[in-house]
């Protein structure tokens, strides 16, 4: 063997290659190469794919629960608003004792603490109220403004749970 020849030594058995046998391994190599290549980008797309379906999957579920979470409180408050509004009628047409004041107000913080408020009653939105009535007016700056507050209207963030039952003025010139 001449001692400027240079001589490839295969990894995997320690025997000496022969230059033309060489380019087979090379090529062979590159073979091996070019799969393995492919096979982790298949597993990295599969790891995306599933890390992706994992984000969207926590993310509907938290959006159930914010649905189911609402769903209760609205049919819990659903329950208690027929006794409210009994109470709210009979505070409007008398005096009702303390007692029953005070379960008012233990119904309104009730209301607060699911989250409820008031629907605003100042100028009519038939998004927010139901118009029970028309009251005719000559002034024309009271127009589509709410007369009268039949029964109150709740709502839970931009959710109407239930629309304000109004009267309200209509302009008319008397003309």
């Amino acid at each position: 063997m001449d001692e400027q020849e240079d001589v490839t030594i295969d990894p995997e058995t320690g025997e000496e290659i022969e230059e033309g046998n060489q380019e087979q391994k090379i090529a062979k190599m590159r073979g091996e190469l070019s799969v393995c290549r492919k096979e982790k980008q298949e597993y990295m797309d599969g790891w995306q794919r599933a890390k992706a379906d994992y984000v969207n999957a926590l993310k509907r579920f938290e959006t159930e629960t914010t649905n189911a979470e609402l769903k209760g409180k609205v049919k819990a408050v659903e329950t208690l608003f027929p006794a409210f509004d009994a109470l709210e009628r009979a505070k409007e047409h008398g005096d009702i004792p303390e007692g029953f004041q005070a379960i008012i107000k233990q119904l309104e913080s009730a209301f607060t603490s699911l989250g409820l408020t008031e629907v605003e009653t100042k100028s009519f939105d038939p998004a927010l109220h139901e118009a029970l009535g028309i009251d005719q007016t000559k002034d024309k700056d009271a127009d589509n403004s709410v007369t009268a507050v039949l029964e109150r209207g709740w709502r839970i963030d931009d959710k109407i749970i239930r629309p304000a039952k109004v009267r309200v003025a209509q302009y008319n010139s008397g003309e």
